[in-house]
């Protein structure tokens, strides 16, 4: 939308910067302070998708840029707006996303003078951003966007948040008026008339110059390849190694467009592999190379373990569950993640999926595999399977058995589905037992552990891919953060499937609490109707209690959400022991 007398405003700056930029959907929660972007994003065919609470947007925003390469957008008002964001920016700062956050802030000249919401957000965003920045004149909104998707993608990807106070983003006239023009004519005073000519200064400087809408071709880092040398020194370990092993971690996975190239090399390289947070899926459900149980004995056995994006924190017991004698490789495009916690043998800075890719293409032809260690590797593998069969078939306490329900949910999975990851213990069960059926289909916090990123990963899988059937699997004490979305959901006409794990508490730490400390407290919540909730939050409601019904529940779950509804599967679970001892530090 531009003014009538033809002068673009900020939000019309930064409505084009993000349509040049590819972006296809912004998240938000209105405020007044940032409406002119959200109008003029609308006007220039973005979808503009309004959430329940900032940190949805932002979560919604870093799904976004999972599964496309392309910065995902947030656009947030001031004060509490942009304090709402804070767990989400830092969940996307440690998962590496790249998430550009616009935030709303009081009128400059207001700034510090006790306007409406007005606090120092950059002390407050800065630590958990890759760069955060004030916007003080309007000619600088399109530098500083542009900077941002830039920034957010080279390196390290990460957030970037970017600040645009009010009065850069409305219409000039409007502006004026705020600032009293009339009153500002008519000053009388010396007191007055130096009022006046400050303020007249200020302003002329501020929307001064402003640009016509020229907007830069969006620039896309190049990676850069990884040194010869150091794939050379592990070319060599390979040819000397009985027992390798490749463990590939989300960093593998930067854009869609790299996908098929990564599968193509680690077919070629043809070492066993092990897939973890967003990497799971990369090679479907039953790839012969994948391996997904009993990892922690395979890399203590293993005499060569490539880590391709994948740091030795607490997920490898601090490289702990690699052997001592073995040869490590990491590839880790973070400088930081490197030598954490263990020191490889060779390190390889850069794009893990670069390198593995490298390594594929400088491997001999011919060369024998491993077929004795891929055989043992499977075999447990369909050893571990057979028992969780077994314990599935088992009793479970207060309800359906945890194991039971997460094999209907993979045996109703579609060929085409994505599946979000947001919960404890239900949850971390499903992770052994559904398998991704594609690349980039699964969906979890990452290193953070964050609670919360359900709705807002599953809102952005739904309009990045709306061919796809969407499940989100919740914990109920996860449910509840993101609950109030089932609206938002069904307001954009967003059919997914969301099923609720509920045992009546935070069973994960109750797990542990409660056989160390000899005490409940604080991990129980009652066993709520999630699906009377989430109808009247505009969603259909489904209640799955008996072992015979689960199959019937979630094929009607699927019926429903293929007509654009909302679902939730309110499944009261029992207890088991399948994850004792789970509990991380």
């Amino acid at each position: 939308m531009r003014p009538s007398g033809g002068r673009m405003t900020g939000g019309d700056l930064i409505a084009d910067v993000l349509a040049r930029q590819g972006v296809r959907f912004v998240f938000t929660l209105c405020g007044g302070h940032i409406s002119p972007i959200l109008v003029s994003a609308k006007g220039r065919g973005i979808r503009v998708v309004d959430t329940r609470h900032e940190a949805t947007a932002v979560f919604a925003a870093d799904a976004v840029g999972r599964l496309t390469g392309i910065p995902g957008v947030a656009v947030v008002t001031a004060g509490p707006g942009v304090t709402n964001t804070i767990t989400a920016l830092k969940n996307a700062q440690m998962a590496e996303s790249p998430v550009v956050v616009l935030g709303g802030a009081p009128a400059t000249l207001l700034r510090g003078r006790g306007a409406l919401q007005d606090i120092d957000q950059m002390s407050l965003v800065r630590p958990h951003v890759k760069r955060a920045t004030r916007v003080a004149r309007v000619r600088d909104l399109v530098p500083e966007v542009e900077r941002a998707f830039r920034v957010s993608r080279e390196g390290v990807p990460g957030p970037v948040f970017v600040e645009c106070p009010i009065d850069l983003l409305y219409p000039e006239r409007v502006v004026r008026e705020w600032y009293g023009a009339k009153a500002l004519s008519g000053a009388r005073t010396l007191r007055e008339r130096a009022t006046a000519w400050y303020v007249r200064r200020h302003l002329d400087r501020m929307l001064g110059g402003a640009p016509t809408g020229s907007v830069s071709v969006p620039v896309v880092p190049d990676a850069p390849p990884p040194d010869a040398a150091r794939v050379d020194r592990v070319l060599e370990l390979l040819a000397r190694a009985e027992r390798p092993v490749v463990l590939v971690g989300s960093q593998a996975l930067p854009s869609p467009s790299r996908v098929a190239a990564l599968v193509e090399a680690l077919e070629t390289l043809g070492v066993p592999v092990y897939l973890s947070g967003m990497a799971r899926g990369l090679l479907g459900p039953a790839h012969p190379l994948q391996m997904r149980h009993r990892r922690k004995e395979a890399l203590r056995e293993a005499d060569v373990v490539i880590l391709a994006g994948v740091p030795c924190d607490f997920r490898l017991d601090y490289g702990r569950h690699i052997g001592r004698r073995a040869a490590l490789v990491s590839a880790n495009r973070n400088p930081a993640e490197i030598a954490k916690n263990r020191r490889p043998t060779v390190a390889v800075p850069g794009p893990p999926d670069l390198f593995l890719r490298a390594l594929a293409a400088a491997s001999p032809q011919g060369r024998p595999g491993w077929a004795a260690w891929l055989e043992t590797l499977r075999t447990r593998d369909a050893e571990r399977e057979s028992r969780i069969g077994e314990d599935a078939g088992g009793p479970s306490p207060g309800g359906l058995n945890p194991l039971a329900v997460c094999r209907g949910i993979e045996a109703a999975l579609d060929a085409n589905s994505v599946v979000v990851a947001d919960g404890g213990d239900f949850v971390a069960t499903a992770s052994y037992i559904v398998r991704p059926r594609r690349p980039l289909s699964w969906l979890d916090p990452g290193p953070f552990g964050t609670l919360g990123v359900g709705a807002g990963f599953a809102l952005a899988a739904a309009l990045v891919r709306p061919e796809a059937e969407v499940w989100i699997l919740y914990g109920d004490g996860s449910a509840g953060y993101s609950l109030a979305e089932a609206d938002t959901f069904a307001r954009h006409g967003l059919g997914v499937v969301a099923v609720i794990g509920n045992d009546g508490g935070w069973t994960q730490i109750a797990r542990d609490q409660v056989e160390i400390l000899k005490d409940d407290v604080a991990t129980t919540l009652a066993p709520t109707d999630y699906d009377r909730a989430a109808e009247g939050l505009g969603a259909k409601g489904l209640r799955l209690e008996e072992k015979d019904e689960i199959d019937a529940v979630l094929q009607e779950a699927r019926r429903l959400a293929r007509s654009g509804q909302p679902v939730y599967v309110n499944t009261r679970i029992g207890r088991t022991n399948f994850r004792k001892g789970s509990i991380s530090m």
